[in-house]
């Protein structure tokens, strides 16, 4: 039978510096310059609230317009979105409504054409029912583009990773032609749909998403028009749904597909923009999703099919400077616990290692996992120990030889089995 034990005691982690830390000059690049422009718009970025005792008094004449045009508008019976009538004396009816006025800057002829041309889009193109079909791209699911976790707000997040199509094989095979193209664009609303289920449409909850896109190997010229049509698509259907756009693993040819995009896209878009290059990826993260959602490849602990048994259990982040060693000392261990640890530290190409400490004066330090190095290609650490006297363990994570800061999280679970 398993019952609880007392809960160990963890020792907040205990830094170690280096005697001589080298200090390194830093290199300014181009990718440098964007990340630094891109920090200086997102602050510009508000999430509207929706609640109607924020607007403005322009902005609430604009909301009663836009529902008079709706109203008397001959194209639509009872039109809806996402099974909300949007003619509803129904807070949720405001929030979709403001969403096509905020994208439009409440000008209520822009805004109003803008809700027709996306109700007769989903109309035609059956959105309302593409969540459950069966589109046949099981290749991609949780690979391509998949819904993940939610932020530290709340809101769901999608990843996007299109490097898998560098193979000319997959790339065929998925857009080689117009049709086999279309029905990508069908999957891909599909997954945006899934998302979208997720959200609270009323004012003060979570009614947007965020979306995190790996721009690691993602072939630019052939993807181009796949790329052209599902921001476009986006766009024009789906307004303010994205509260941040955080791209990752940002390859310095960034500013090229930058520029392609750049004309197709709002300032108010541009301003949601997060840019994280190549070994940045698990700090940018950090900042808005908790390492237990963050999936593994991209330096957190969350690994395919966690999140299907609920909520992930919370980590603890810590940082790691260059030229210091941290020790992470859980003590209150009994005999015949077992414990269970999970360990990740964005970036890597560090020294780890473990050890079990007894109480006892007379017991021996035993090596649970010996010194070793880690790559910045690799998962989390996932360990267990059974523990056959009462004692602390050790977690060490060794960065004396590099002058990088390091983000870090760790978890951890103690079960002790008895006889019924």
């Amino acid at each position: 039978m398993e019952a609880s034990s007392p809960s160990p005691k963890t020792q907040l982690p205990i830094s170690t510096p280096s005697p001589n830390p080298q200090k390194l000059p830093t290199k300014r690049n181009l990718i440098s310059s964007l990340m630094e422009a891109t920090t200086l718009r997102s602050p510009s970025f508000k999430e509207d609230t929706y609640f109607l005792s924020n607007l403005k008094p322009s902005e609430k004449k604009s909301l009663n317009e836009l529902k008079s045009k709706l109203s008397s508008s001959q194209s639509y019976q009872n039109p809806s979105m996402w099974n909300i009538p949007l003619l509803a004396e129904d807070e949720k009816a405001d929030v979709i409504l403001l969403k096509f006025l905020r994208a439009r800057d409440f000008k209520v002829n822009e805004a109003f054409s803008m809700l027709e041309k996306s109700l007769q889009w989903r109309k035609e193109f059956k959105a309302d029912g593409v969540v459950e079909e069966e589109l046949g791209f099981k290749e991609l699911e949780g690979l391509v583009a998949y819904m993940h976790g939610f932020d530290r707000e709340g809101h769901p997040v999608c990843y996007n990773a299109y490097g898998v199509f560098k193979d000319k094989e997959m790339y065929e095979r998925i857009f080689g032609d117009d049709e086999k193209l279309e029905k990508f664009l069908r999957w891909r609303v599909q997954v945006l749909e899934t998302g979208i289920k997720l959200l609270h449409f009323k004012p003060g909850g979570v009614n947007s998403i965020i979306q995190v896109t790996d721009l690691k190997d993602m072939p630019k010229r052939e993807l181009r028009v796949a790329s052209n049509q599902i921001l476009s698509l986006f766009q024009d259907n789906y307004p303010e749904m994205v509260a941040r756009k955080i791209f990752i693993n940002v390859p310095w040819y960034f500013s090229l597909l930058y520029s392609m995009f750049s004309p197709f896209l709002t300032q108010r878009t541009k301003s949601k923009f997060v840019i994280a290059k190549e070994g940045n990826v698990a700090e940018t993260l950090y900042k808005f999703i908790r390492p237990e959602d963050v999936p593994v490849q991209y330096g957190g602990l969350s690994r395919p099919g966690d999140l299907q048994n609920g909520p992930a259990k919370p980590a603890s982040e810590f940082t790691v400077k260059g030229g210091e060693k941290v020790n992470i000392q859980i003590e209150g261990i009994e005999a015949g616990a077992t414990i269970t640890w999970d360990l990740v530290v964005g970036g890597w190409d560090l020294e780890y290692s473990a050890e079990f400490i007894p109480n006892a004066q007379d017991s021996y330090t035993l090596a649970v996992e010996k010194p070793k190095k880690l790559n910045p290609s690799d998962d989390a650490i996932h360990n267990s120990f059974l523990a056959k006297e009462a004692g602390k363990l050790v977690l060490s994570v060794d960065n004396t030889t590099s002058r990088k800061r390091k983000v870090a999280a760790y978890r951890y679970v103690v079960r002790k089995y008895t006889l019924a």
